[in-house]
């Protein structure tokens, strides 16, 4: 039998499946989590490797895995197409061969290369600082600011006109305007104070805190409740005019940001109009150094041709628009040495390394641990103890090691190996593309992280069982899974450090409170693989009780296509999803989990309040918007849901009653465009019979 050659490239494409791997994971945390590991710098090199490997190994274009933008959009919002794609510009930033200054003079060349612009013509450019914010298209018709639209892959985006008419970023009306139709692109952000005071408002009520002011922004924007980012320091500078319609507008980008400010929206003063790229590398060298006077983030600045008649001529490629480019500022860096490497364990069982280091003061404050990411990461980047290790934050916020000092490595290192066993239980572990899991649900590393989960805010929302008393409650009474919490008393709660009688008793009347939460909070809570908030309360809409569930569960194992093709008939629900949270709920752990619950009388059906149907209100959709005389909203939320109706934050087609208040805001308007029947608080009790 002859002998199969060997594959010469065999460690590459291994290489080239774990860094795209690596790359989904990240984009999953930064375009739909707002939650990034990494800094830009650090991705920026990840995607620069894998597009070096796809160039070597000859992997076409098409096949590569993002030649489109990164994708934000979010489930339970409507998608719509842009008029003009939003791309994302090409990245100048340092790696180990090439100075991001020479990266702009290479894409400077190019550009004149293509305009085939003869030696020494002159070729203008705008220097505008890049605001670390999310992208935004806004359009205004006849000075009505209509719809708004996140980025989202860059051909379709998230509408989200109420939360930025609510936000308050932009004027809704704009006098000075002349009637037609306009779409401007710009980014929205937080600045730093009001990061802060947000930060303050959520440390104030035990929440989890935002992670930079970037993702804080981008979270608060997809929030469905678009009235309660009223006041929260939303900002937005404008920079870009990208479609319009009986509008006269500018021919050059400096014209443009002038234009805009006259029309009275927000733009950044701070850019510039320079002669040519050596003149744009002093503008990014100088506004570096300066930068960080602004009360807002910036990472870069953006170099686009001023004439904006070039723009057609050069055109785009799927990922990026040629006529400009991001020089991306380098972030801080420090050397020190790596002690060791522990093991953290999350909720489901995640095995992530963390680096201990000797102290090194970066960015603001002293950093003796960072994160290292996941194991094959460590492999690639050949990491060991001892090394001298450079670390950074990503977003400014979470230190990270970044790469090994070679030249500094000491003649004895020790290799970090990949664990074999969690080092909390001694399970097997398992290997799930580039992550290591421990299997068991009762590991007790797992056991303290799960708990957090199942009593937080977006779960059961046990007041009072914060991650201090979860760590009593675990040490001290014994409690192994959630449904042991259900078993506590005010005995055995009021015995604990910082406890007495009285935050006993309320705890225990927090957990009974807690049982009737429903089943979409149960379902969040048990901290399943791809199961989230949203996707809690579909498959409880769905589903109805979770004796479907199981049933559905059981059904996968001898009809799997039949199981997963009913799964996926819940909104958002794909392939590897349906089958992550079939295969979940046929676990006999969590099953366990399950029956506990049951047993202690934890409502595990969707909730339903209807008490009495009401003709006109039944089956009916309404949505709230400003003060009511006397109702509160989630009063009279609860009458119209008693009522056999269902309430809504947005205003569509399929709306039939809008209930308005003092001070209603977009949600008004849309609904008188639309022919939407509109009621006060007075016309809302008459309708439910008073």
């Amino acid at each position: 039998m002859a002998k199969r050659a060997a594959d010469p490239h065999r460690a590459s494409r291994a290489e080239l499946s774990r860094l795209q791997a690596s790359l989904e994971h990240h984009d999953e945390l930064y375009y739909r989590q707002a939650a990034p590991e990494l800094s830009d710098a650090a991705y920026d090199q990840l995607r620069d490797r894998y597009v070096r490997l796809c160039e070597e190994l000859g992997v076409p274009e098409e096949e590569r895995y993002g030649n489109r933008p990164g994708d934000d959009r979010t489930p339970g919002f409507t998608s719509v197409a842009h008029r003009v794609p939003m791309l994302s510009l090409e990245k100048a930033s340092k790696d180990d061969s090439t100075s991001a200054e020479d990266k702009l003079r290479e894409w400077d060349r190019r550009t004149r290369r293509l305009l085939d612009l003869p030696e020494g013509t002159a070729l203008a450019l705008s220097c505008e600082p890049k605001i670390d914010g999310m992208s935004v298209s806004i359009t205004y018709q006849d000075r009505r600011l209509v719809q708004a639209v996140s980025r989202g892959d860059g051909e379709r985006g998230d509408v989200i006109t109420s939360q930025v008419i609510e936000s308050g970023a932009v004027p809704v009306q704009l006098p000075k305007l002349p009637k037609g139709l306009i779409e401007l692109r710009g980014e929205l952000f937080l600045t730093h104070a009001a990061f802060l005071a947000l930060n303050t408002e959520l440390a104030a009520a035990g929440e989890k805190l935002l992670i930079n002011p970037r993702n804080g922004c981008a979270g608060l924007m997809k929030r469905k409740d678009a009235e309660s980012l009223r006041g929260k320091g939303i900002s937005a500078i404008l920079y870009a005019i990208a479609y319009h319609e009986h509008v006269a507008v500018p021919t050059t980008q400096h014209e443009v940001l002038k234009r805009l400010a006259q029309w009275g929206l927000p733009t950044d003063q701070h850019g510039a109009t320079v002669a040519d790229i050596e003149a744009a590398i002093a503008y990014c060298q100088a506004f570096g150094a300066t930068r960080t006077t602004l009360d807002y983030d910036t990472d870069g600045v953006v170099v686009k041709i001023d004439e904006l008649r070039r723009y057609a001529a050069l055109g785009s490629t799927s990922h990026s628009p040629r006529w400009g480019i991001a020089y991306k500022f380098p972030p801080e860096r420090k050397p020190t040495t790596l002690i060791n490497v522990i093991v953290q364990i999350g909720k489901s069982g995640k095995l992530t390394p963390v680096a201990e280091l000797e102290p090194v003061f970066l960015a603001g404050t002293t950093v003796t641990r960072a994160s290292l990411h996941n194991f094959p990461e460590i492999e690639r980047k050949d990491i060991r103890i001892r090394d001298t290790v450079l670390v950074e934050k990503a977003g400014e916020i979470i230190p990270q090691v970044v790469s090994v000092v070679l030249e500094k490595r000491p003649r004895v290192t020790t290799p970090i190996a990949r664990p074999t066993t969690c080092p909390a239980c001694g399970a097997a572990v398992v290997e799930e593309a580039i992550f290591i899991l421990c299997p068991n649900p009762s590991c007790p590393a797992q056991l303290r992280e799960r708990l957090r989960h199942f009593a937080s805010r977006g779960a059961m929302d046990i007041d009072g069982m914060g991650p201090a008393v979860i760590d009593q409650v675990v040490e001290h009474l014994g409690v192994k899974t959630p449904a042991d919490l259900f078993s506590l008393t005010v005995e055995g709660l009021e015995g604990l450090e910082r406890s007495g009688r009285k935050s006993a008793e309320n705890l225990v009347a927090a957990l009974a409170t807690a049982k009737g939460r429903g089943l979409a909070r149960v379902l969040n809570g048990l901290a399943m693989r791809h199961v989230g908030e949203k996707l809690s309360e579909d498959l409880a809409a769905h589903f109805g009780s979770i004796e479907a569930l199981l049933a559905l569960a059981d059904r996968y194992r001898t009809e799997p296509e039949a199981a997963l093709a009913e799964m996926k008939q819940v909104e958002q629900v794909a392939d590897t999803t349906a089958s992550t949270v079939l295969a979940e709920l046929g676990n006999e752990a969590v099953r366990e989990v399950i029956r506990d619950l049951g047993r202690h009388g934890v409502v595990m059906s969707a909730q339903k309040t209807v008490l009495r149907a009401v003709e006109g209100v039944a089956g009916k959709t309404f949505v709230l918007t400003g003060t009511l005389p006397t109702l509160t909203r989630p009063q009279a939320e609860e009458l119209i849901k008693k009522a056999g109706g269902r309430c809504s934050g947005s205003v569509s087609k399929k709306t039939d009653f809008v209930v308005a208040g003092e001070e209603a805001g977009s949600k008004l308007a849309k609904a008188e465009a639309l022919g939407v029947a509109i009621l006060d608080e007075a016309g809302l009790l008459a309708l439910l019979g008073g």
